[in-house]
Parts: C-alpha cells; structure tokens; sequence
C-alpha cells in the first residue's frame, strides 16, 4: 500500500508543479491527467491534488509563517509543491500519520530536488506538526 501512495504523492507533485509551471490551474492539468489516463492517476493522487487545491491558500499563510526567512516565491518550485502536499497530508489527513507525511515529502525532496531540500522540507513540516494541536482550520 505503501508503495502506491509514495507513487501518488509524487504523481500530485508533478501535477502541482507543472501546473505551477504553465500558469495553469490545478484542476486542468488535473483534468488532463486523467483524461488522457495514460497512466492511470491513482485516486489518492486525485484526493492530494484536490485537497492542496482547497487548502492552499491557508497552507501557504502556514508555510510563509514558519518558513524563517523563505518566501513561497524564493523556495524552489518542487520544494513549495512538495511541502503543499505534506502540509495538506499533516493537517488535513487523519488517515496519515504525521511522522509519514514528513518522511514521505523529505524522501521526494531528496529524490527531486536540490542537497539542502530534504533537512528544509522536514524542519518545516516537523514544525507544522509541533505547533499543529495550536491551529485552527
């Protein structure tokens, strides 16, 4: 089970990103994955692109908060994509524990994106988590 979601989370991050990338909306290039269903997008990769899109205004208020000196804008793309889907995954999924939301976006970070993104992405989500009990929706 594992497996497919770690393959979801990463499915979502492309969405995020290239819809971030052409300046489009999440829910086209969503759309468009799914039309052209080749592969096929895992309904998890559905429900995190879905839920970062509901969400994202609030998560990125949280994200620029404790991010210590990083704008949103100054973060590489795959970097604020990937913390998006942890946040939403922390904050917003019963379903996941925390310590694999973070594991998960820290794993991607270390995979996709540069040396210094795993220890900021964790930091970041770990912070969320602490102060998580503390937040409203």
């Amino acid at each position: 089970m594992a497996g497919s979601r770690t393959k979801a989370r990463k499915r979502a991050l492309d969405v995020l990103f290239e819809s971030e990338l052409q300046s489009r909306e999440v829910g086209a290039t969503l759309d468009g994955r799914v039309a052209a269903g080749d592969p096929p997008v895992n309904p998890y990769t559905i429900e995190l692109v879905e839920g970062v899109r509901e969400h994202r205004d609030r998560i990125d208020v949280l994200l620029e908060e404790y991010a210590q000196g990083w704008s949103l804008e100054r973060m590489p793309a795959v970097d604020r994509n990937l913390l998006r889907i942890g946040a939403y995954e922390v904050l917003y999924r019963e379903d996941v524990p925390d310590a694999v939301a973070v594991s998960e976006a820290v794993n991607l970070a270390a995979e996709l994106s540069t040396d210094d993104s795993p220890t900021f992405v964790r930091g970041l989500l770990s912070r969320l988590v602490e102060v998580k009990p503390t937040l409203s929706a």
